[in-house]
């Protein structure tokens, strides 16, 4: 439903931070080998655990790929005393999981009306031909919601921005200034898009993203935003590791950042977790790509001694939320971790 030619920011929209209340989250159930090689069925049970720890604060939006997976995740779901009337499916043959990327960006005015932005999806550059039909899932949500639904006409996927809700905006130049997204426009066209599409007025731009992404530096694996005036930063102590010289870069980026008012941020380090590998590639393992639910910040750990020093960081920057670790390892053989397969939908009150 597209009934205007204005912006979404001209008609007063803007993208909630992801600490501020969540109707739902919308996911989409692993199914293919060639994204988690020998490992669908631990990956099934990773989904599980997330969606038993969301459920009990905002519903759960599924897809599902046919009616007889919907059927096995059921099982799965009451297995684990989870509330099937807290799940909605939403059967579709889509490509993967990566709902953060392909997924609308839902926005909301100060009347707490929803809208969703529509961006192009190109599958990270085009690397992945068989993941582009995943381009229209928007339109296939909003065939049920019926919000007034904003097309920019660019290239962006929602891992690679994170905000504070209060007007500042985070990214790299590794992906938004890729040559492989939108290589007619420079930064300050795509800052105005980002303006007019999320209503952000400031905007902190990193150098590249952690080893291993192959979404070109999605921020969602490098620094997030906590609070309105926090960001948590993903920081490699080992001189002699690969992407050390990257990491303190953009940390030291951030040490001089300010948000919206021009006001100092807080920069909280967070460690990096052991080196993962799949046939000699690094994966790309971060504490920082968390999902934030209305009681409870999921993190990803990894089976390392920094998974418990990652997971108190986080803790004293949640106080009023319950911060759960879950285990990572063969969900990141697709790639990506929690915040990659979650989208969140914002409250209307």
């Amino acid at each position: 439903m597209n009934r205007t030619s204005k912006t979404s920011r001209e008609l007063g929209y803007s993208m909630p931070a992801e600490w501020q209340k969540h109707d739902a989250i919308w996911l989409a159930w692993p199914y293919d080998p060639t994204t988690f090689p020998n490992r669908v069925d631990r990956v099934e049970a990773t989904y599980v655990q997330i969606v038993k720890e969301i459920h009990e604060s905002e519903q759960v939006n599924l897809f599902v790929t046919a009616e007889g997976v919907k059927e096995k995740a059921s099982k799965l779901f009451r297995l684990a005393n989870i509330d099937l009337d807290k799940v909605n499916f939403h059967v579709f043959n889509y490509a993967d999981v990566w709902f953060r990327d392909y997924g609308p960006i839902f926005v909301k005015n100060k009347n707490h009306e929803l809208a969703m932005i529509h961006w192009n999806f190109n599958s990270w550059g085009e690397k992945y031909e068989e993941l582009l039909k995943d381009k229209q899932i928007p339109s296939v949500i909003n065939e049920k919601m019926m919000l007034e639904c904003f097309k920019p006409g660019i290239v962006l996927e929602g891992g690679s921005i994170d905000v504070n809700g209060k007007g500042t905006l985070i990214t790299t130049e590794q992906c938004l200034l890729n040559r492989n997204r939108n290589p007619n426009l420079d930064k300050k066209q795509i800052e105005k898009y980002l303006m007019d599409y999320l209503g952000a007025i400031h905007f902190i731009w990193l150098k590249r993203g952690i080893m291993g992404d192959d979404t070109d530096g999605h921020i969602d694996d490098l620094a997030r935003f906590v609070n309105p005036k926090t960001i948590v930063c993903a920081y490699q102590e080992d001189k002699n590791d690969e992407e050390y010289t990257v990491l303190v870069e953009n940390y030291a980026i951030l040490r001089q950042s300010v948000d919206q008012d021009g006001k100092k941020l807080k920069i909280v380090k967070l460690p990096m977790p052991k080196v993962i590998s799949n046939q000699g590639k690094r994966l790309p393992a971060s504490y920082t790509n968390f999902y934030i639910s209305n009681k409870k910040v999921l993190v990803p750990i990894f089976e390392h001694p920094n998974d418990g020093k990652a997971l108190s960081i986080l803790q004293d920057q949640f106080p009023t939320r319950k911060v759960v670790g879950i285990k990572c390892v063969d969900l990141v053989y697709g790639f990506g971790t929690i915040h990659c397969i979650t989208q969140q939908q914002p409250c209307k009150q």
